[in-house]
């Protein structure tokens, strides 16, 4: 970089730093800002235009067009040069800005026909807050150097305005961490709850953007990159793993952190003026508009590493840990990126709820949620760059909606709605000991899901009467190792005499697709929901199957024992399956271990296939468990995570029910029991149907027992499966109209 970057931008710097310290409004600092940029630069105009929504920029102060166009100039993302800047998060540098694409010419700016434009967006940490554009009439193109002055003179900007610098009488920057904003995510838990932000990974807070003295943060620098180098050092040669992919991930986590581009990069914005902090973090804003325009995966993972290998520096270099000293709040909402299930489970049970930035619907984040009951809102955009610790916040899981630091009207409605939720659960523990007897004498069995042994105690408190699903891959996913034996035999038998004789169907190990272990190679495949996951790994992986069944009849220790294999989609999986559970069953007896008093052996019915199996399958089966959540997906041809097509297919689908029919009829004609697992069995409407068509054991969250009991106990199920053949005698697509009307109609 040349003279201008190490004296003049440094120079400019400073003069905005005083500027910005001064005891004006907000709309004085920002007039005097652009003053400041078009005489540096010496171009007649500069402008800088803020967005006003998601979705429109508002010019909110210029030096050199009309200043009665300030707060009334405004175009939508994309519109013009300026609107193209944001949009893309790019940089456009023309001579000739009236011939460039898109150009467009505003009038009431008492603009000239200037030719020259360079427009660069002002982001923090890939969330664009605006736009910085210098104009002049001398038709030339801007330099190398001027342009990255620009760059560096817009980060300071963003970081001005993150500190709340705009706020003031007349600034379209208003103190955006006072206001109430809506976030439209996904559905990933059901739930309402009201509580405080408490990040996951508060954010840096860069208070320095602007430094005194180059060298010495260019010495701050350079003594933070050892340090995090050491550190990755560290982490690569403690490594217990013999994962050879982990190992990978952590050699290309280093390769980043002795890079030399990254590190000339920085050290050429401390030059250019900026702070050792500020710089970090302008480049990891490039890093994650990067990353969020990469389509390769590939790229977007190694961003990530760059992204977060950016925050362990901006922590050492302002000695802002993971935490910072604030205190968890009683009524804490966790709000993060994303998390992991080991660091949630850290958190316990004491959260009211979660929002994330990322995550899916399967992820173990979800995963834990259902488990804890506690309302779980994914893709909730730009949260963590808005919310601080101790925001109020409201989040809604049933809608996917949040709102951060609501206004008065918005809390009380809200409030009213977890009221009549409250009055609603006790109103559901006065049939807790009920059996869940429909009018016309049937009796549905209504069972619980869980996953770790904390979700026991709902078992009573529920009036579940029994577990329908334990998934067992939670405690192998919380680990950096595979679990030994004993330990897992310790916990199964543990969860046997919580359940307090109860029975408990354990289901094996269910990973792949979305649920990968830590210490097993992750496999690219373009379908992973399809591709080699729970019992296909346990088969090419025997040993590990062969592991966990012993230790579940270990843990039985001559009680009942109930096991189910995931996923099967054909006889022969089942028979392999069965066959590992004889040989493990065989080493037991061999070695002198107690067997289990009687031993229930069943599977999931998750794929099609697996419902036109031959008959010796329903022979040789002791009881089909329905996984609903899978098999709808594979059913309909429905990605359960691509909300474009998720919502599209309804579970009281005619097909879908007709489909179910010929399974428990199949079931019903070799005597063997068969259940329903599934979001949807905890849904009121849809357990109804399922009961109606002569499913007798729904599976489903404890917090959804109740509930579905209430609907249950004041239903004529025969008058149900009435209105369900009528509406598919009518042609419908789906009962939910005809079966939500009948049910209106019901006392």
């Amino acid at each position: 970089m040349g003279h201008r970057i190490e004296s003049d931008s440094r120079k400019l710097l400073g003069r905005l730093r005083d500027t910005m310290a001064e005891d004006a409004a907000g709309q004085a600092r920002l007039d005097k800002i652009v003053h400041l940029i078009a005489s540096s630069m010496q171009t007649q105009v500069c402008s800088i235009y803020l967005f006003r929504d998601s979705e429109t920029l508002e010019l909110c102060a210029t030096e050199g067009l009309d200043a009665a166009a300030v707060h009334q100039t405004r175009m939508r993302l994309g519109e013009g040069l300026v609107g193209r800047v944001a949009r893309t998060r790019s940089v456009i540098n023309t001579a000739d800005a009236p011939a460039a694409k898109g150009f467009r010419y505003m009038p009431e700016t008492g603009e000239e026909r200037y030719s020259s434009f360079c427009g660069v967006p002002i982001q923090r940490l890939g969330s664009a807050l605006g736009v910085l554009v210098v104009q002049s009439k001398e038709a030339r193109e801007f330099s190398a150097d001027e342009v990255y002055a620009l760059e560096v003179v817009a980060m300071v900007l963003a970081e001005m305005a993150e500190l709340g610098a705009f706020v003031g009488e007349g600034s379209a920057m208003t103190a955006r961490h006072q206001q109430p904003v809506l976030f439209r995510g996904t559905t990933g838990q059901e739930g309402a709850t009201d509580g405080h932000v408490y990040l996951h990974e508060p954010r840096v807070v860069v208070t320095n953007p602007v430094a005194d003295d180059p060298d010495s943060e260019l010495a701050r620098l350079r003594e933070a990159v050892d340090t995090l180098r050491v550190s990755v050092d560290d982490m690569l040669n403690t490594t217990t793993t013999v994962n050879t992919e982990q190992v990978q991930v952590l050699e290309a986590y280093r390769m980043f952190a002795n890079s030399r581009s990254w590190m000339r990069r920085m050290e050429e914005d401390v030059q250019s003026g900026l702070s050792a902090e500020a710089a970090v973090e302008k480049e990891q804003s490039l890093a994650r508009s990067r990353m969020n325009s990469a389509g390769d995966a590939y790229l977007r993972d190694r961003l990530h590493d760059l992204d977060d290998l950016s925050n362990r520096l901006l922590r050492i270099l302002t000695g802002q840990g993971k935490e910072t000293g604030a205190a968890m709040p009683e009524n804490a909402v966790l709000v993060a990126r994303n998390i992991g299930p080991g660091e949630l489970l850290e958190y316990g049970k004491g959260l009211r709820g979660i929002v994330l930035e990322e995550g899916s619907v399967g992820s173990h984040a979800a995963i834990v949620a259902r488990a804890w009951a506690i309302p779980l809102v994914i893709h909730a955009k730009n949260i963590t760059a808005e919310a601080l610790n101790g925001d109020p916040i409201l989040v809604d899981g049933d809608q996917g909606i949040v709102h951060l630091r609501p206004d008065e009207n918005v809390h009380n409605a809200f409030r009213d709605k977890i009221a009549m939720q409250a009055l609603a659960q006790e109103r559901y523990g006065s049939i807790r000991d009920l059996p869940a007897t429909a009018l016309c004498g049937t009796t549905v069995n209504l069972h619980m899901n869980a996953g770790l042994m904390a979700d026991l105690p709902s078992l009573p408190s529920s009036g579940a009467e029994g577990v329908g699903l334990f998934r067992t891959e939670l405690q192998f996913l919380i680990r950096n190792q595979m679990p030994k034996r004993a330990e897992l035999s310790a916990l199964y038998s543990r969860v046997m005499d919580a359940a307090n004789n109860k029975r408990v169907a354990f289901r094996t190990l269910d990973i792949g697709s979305d649920k990968v272990l830590p210490y097993m190679q992750a496999q690219d495949e373009p379908n992973p929901a399809m591709g080699w996951r729970a019992i296909r790994v346990g088969l090419d992986k025997p040993g590990v199957l062969r592991m966990q069944l012993q230790a579940l009849i270990r843990a039985a220790h001559g009680r009942p024992l109930t096991i189910m294999f995931p996923f099967v989609a054909q006889l022969q999986e089942f028979r392999d399956a069965k066959a590992e559970m004889n040989k493990a069953l065989d080493r037991e007896r061999i070695l002198g271990h107690p067997l289990p008093s009687k031993i229930e052996v069943g599977a999931m019915l998750e794929t099609p296939s697996l419902a036109f199996a031959p008959d010796a399958f329903f022979d040789e089966v002791d009881f089909l468990s329905i996984g609903g959540n899978d098999l709808k997906q594979f059913f309909f041809a429905a990605d359960r995570e691509n909300e474009r097509v998720r919502r599209r297919y309804d579970t009281l689908n005619v097909s879908f029910l007709s489909f179910l029919e010929l399974v428990v009829e199949r079931c019903a004609k070799a005597g063997k029991p068969v259940s329903f697992c599934g979001e949807d069995a905890g849904r009121p409407i849809e357990a109804v149907c399922l009961a109606a068509i002569g499913l007798r054991t729904l599976s489903m969250r404890p917090a959804s027992i109740g509930p579905v009991k209430h609907l249950l106990r004041r239903v004529n199920l025969n008058e149900a499966r009435g209105v369900i053949a009528d509406a598919r005698a009518r042609g419908e697509q789906s009962v939910r109209e005809a079966i939500s009307e009948w049910l209106s109609k019901q006392s």
